[in-house]
């Protein structure tokens, strides 16, 4: 099924990200309890990132047939242009037509670790509207595409960035998912400068974190650029000795941002799991889009 096609149903699309675990014990267990849990609450699709430099290629894909083959849920692969050749870009996409995958998330990819900018290697490509283009020119996979509510945090303009992922659309992009964020505010911003300034059709989702402790989120949107307001900050720092109270704290704050864009009319919510059940499984009951 091609994800493009998801998003044309009437019901909101609910989606899960989670990663390759980096050993065969933890992907053992991602098989054995963490996507059964997550199955039961009947995901349209499932998302699995890509390492850096193709990293995680072989568990990426491994896994994205798996869900396909054994759970009867349609899987996106994650593919991104750091440390990789045209030629090597070339080799997963077309294992991955072998293998049966028809949805790729194309992103540029962050700096591998320990290095602060990107740089393409020769032969490689620098931006994400790049390589759209290039899988867009094999096979025929429905491609996504990531944009910034608040702008990249390597682009000084959103509205410059906006327009970037409207070019990543005319490059091919047959939809958007959005990097976490916290205000719905600046979601309808974009969305409504992407539809109205540059007349975007395509599906435009949120993706969405509930967090797990305030270390991590303040990491985490440290290296995206995403804001915590000062309200939610000052609620962080109330408990964050305590991070079952901090994840409960994720789940309320998800809850809140999901039903107002909800009832704005968003297409869908790709939830950003961790790997994690919990909180995923609390922010759709909250939703009503899950049972208790």
């Amino acid at each position: 099924m091609r994800i493009a096609e998801l998003y044309a149903r009437p019901e909101p699309t609910i989606s899960f990200e989670f990663f390759p675990p980096k050993s065969d014990e933890a992907e053992a267990t991602l098989f054995r309890e963490t996507i059964p849990a997550l199955q039961q609450l009947r995901p349209a699709f499932c998302s699995v990132t890509y390492g850096a430099g193709g990293s995680t290629r072989d568990r990426t894909l491994r896994i994205v047939h798996r869900v396909r083959r054994d759970f009867g849920i349609e899987a996106m692969s994650h593919l991104t242009c750091v440390g990789s050749t045209r030629d090597q870009l070339a080799e997963v996409l077309d294992q991955a037509r072998e293998l049966g995958i028809e949805n790729i998330l194309a992103l540029r990819g962050d700096p591998p670790r320990g290095e602060t900018t990107f740089k393409p290697v020769a032969g490689g490509f620098g931006h994400a509207v790049e390589l759209i283009g290039f899988v867009k020119g094999r096979h025929q996979f429905s491609i996504g595409g990531a944009f910034y509510p608040e702008g990249h945090i390597e682009c000084g303009d959103k509205r410059l960035d906006w327009d970037r992922a409207a070019a990543k659309v005319a490059a091919g992009a047959d939809f958007l998912i959005s990097q976490l964020f916290y205000d719905a505010n600046d979601f309808l911003e974009c969305e409504d400068y992407l539809r109205n300034h540059h007349g975007i059709k395509v599906p435009i989702v949120p993706g969405v974190l509930p967090f797990l402790s305030a270390e991590q989120i303040k990491r985490f949107t440290s290296l995206c650029g995403a804001k915590l307001s000062a309200d939610l900050l000052k609620r962080l720092e109330a408990l964050a000795h305590d991070d079952e109270s901090v994840r409960q704290l994720g789940v309320e704050i998800c809850t809140e941002l999901c039903r107002r864009l909800l009832d704005h009319g968003v297409p869908g919510i790709h939830v950003y799991s961790l790997n994690r059940v919990a909180s995923t499984r609390e922010l759709l009951t909250n939703l009503g889009l899950a049972k208790p």
